[in-house]
């Protein structure tokens, strides 16, 4: 089985992940960034950089969802390559950081990936605005984080809302803003109650 957690830069997805790993038994998935050989070229100079970014997330992406596809255990992974397609790089193309020639190269490669592979059992969609989001990133103070403006933020957050609105797999909304699932045992509780209804209970909703 494989749970995807998704949400913008900053809303909690490693740590949503993290405990619902440790709660379930489930195999953990975590994003890479630290390892991620363009990242903080990218947030000095996006225009530069932009298409070595997204094809280097896209491919370690698409390596994890063959793995997971294959894997015998439940695996709930920190952000997909839904959002590297979706969200990420026309944000970016938006912006003007992305050529239309390479933006359309990437998006000719997304679409044959998307054709082998398919959607997460369950999706969780972490909702956050920006100053919550600005807070979370300025809190755990990674240096390449903080030149993120709030403009490239909003825009993120824009197309997870359009995204989300579309999506047809079995999709579970949390609105971070509103709790606390890391310090508050009740409020992480009232995720995983819904989660054992989606996926363990007698009449399991979409």
């Amino acid at each position: 089985m494989h749970i995807a957690v998704a949400g913008n830069i900053g809303c909690g997805k490693t740590t949503l992940t993290r405990m619902l790993s440790k709660r379930y038994g489930w195999t953990p998935k975590f994003e890479s960034v630290d390892y991620n050989p363009y990242l903080e070229d990218f947030y000095k100079d996006m225009k530069r950089w932009s298409f070595n970014l997204q094809i280097y997330f896209l491919n370690t992406r698409f390596k994890d969802v063959v793995d997971i596809s294959n894997a015998k255990d439940t695996i709930i992974q920190d952000r997909t390559i839904y959002e590297d397609a979706r969200i990420f790089a026309p944000n970016i193309h938006a912006l003007g950081n992305m050529s239309d020639r390479d933006f359309q190269t990437y998006c000719d490669l997304f679409d044959l990936m998307m054709s082998l592979v398919k959607k997460p059992d369950l999706m969780i969609y972490l909702r956050s605005t920006i100053p919550h989001l600005i807070a979370k990133i300025q809190k755990r103070g990674r240096e390449y984080e903080q030149t993120i403006s709030i403009e490239y933020l909003k825009g993120l957050n824009d197309r997870y809302e359009e995204w989300i609105s579309n999506y047809d797999g079995k999709l579970l909304i949390i609105d971070a803003d509103d709790i606390d699932f890391e310090n508050n045992p009740k409020d992480f509780q009232a995720i995983t109650d819904k989660i054992d209804s989606m996926l363990f209970g007698l009449f399991p909703f979409e």
